[in-house]
């Protein structure tokens, strides 16, 4: 069974529908004793990042991820604003994050004079993987998937941690992986076949 965490952030309906579609069960939630019992965990977001700090610890649900994902090693896919939640930190708020992934998450910052891009990165974009992972199994290079975020992750070893990237501007890491964790700042229950593949990735091979 995967758990949809619900911590009052997210497209919770919409990836619950996902996986139903790829024939997965799973169960949208925020009872510790689901969680506990979860094979999978998915960590929606949509939002500020103190927000879903601030809510997962008034949840009390902290303690019981850090077991479930450090100690049990429970496979974990953070997905926008739940990517971002994994890393130590972010320039949006003061709250710590997670910090299962040794990263950071920073704003958008376009040097260039005369730059049309908007601040947040809205829509379909390219995600290309930079280093082998399942969880792009069968997704090859020109795989698009949708994207609304203003703040971005640096990992502090991407080449230990950065899975795939996207340019905006520059050239962002838009998934990481750590063992077990995985976390994409992309929308995979709005990303249509691209995102199913992926989701059906993440049920298979993790």
């Amino acid at each position: 069974m995967i758990a949809i965490i619900n911590y009052g952030m997210g497209n919770l309906g919409s990836i619950a529908n996902m996986f139903k579609k790829i024939g997965a069960a799973a169960i949208i939630t925020s009872d510790p004793v689901a969680i506990e019992k979860a094979d999978k965990l998915v960590l929606p977001g949509v939002g500020a990042f103190d927000a879903g700090m601030r809510n997962l610890q008034e949840r009390k649900l902290i303690p019981l991820l850090n077991q479930k994902v450090l100690v049990e090693k429970t496979p974990l896919v953070g997905l926008c604003l739940g990517m971002q939640l994994l890393t130590k930190e972010s320039e949006e708020g003061s709250l710590a994050g997670l910090g299962w992934i040794d990263a950071k998450t920073v704003k958008f910052k376009f040097d260039v004079v005369g730059t049309s891009l908007k601040i947040p990165h809205m829509g379909w974009n390219t995600v290309k993987p930079c280093q082998q992972n399942p969880l792009f199994t069968g997704l090859d290079a020109e795989a698009r998937f949708y994207h609304v975020h203003s703040y971005h992750v640096v990992c502090s070893d991407a080449g230990a941690n950065a899975i795939a990237e996207t340019e905006y501007g520059y050239a962002f890491v838009s998934a990481i992986a750590r063992d077990n964790i995985l976390g994409v700042q992309f929308h995979p229950e709005k990303s249509h076949k691209f995102g199913m593949r992926l989701l059906s990735n993440f049920v298979e091979f993790f």
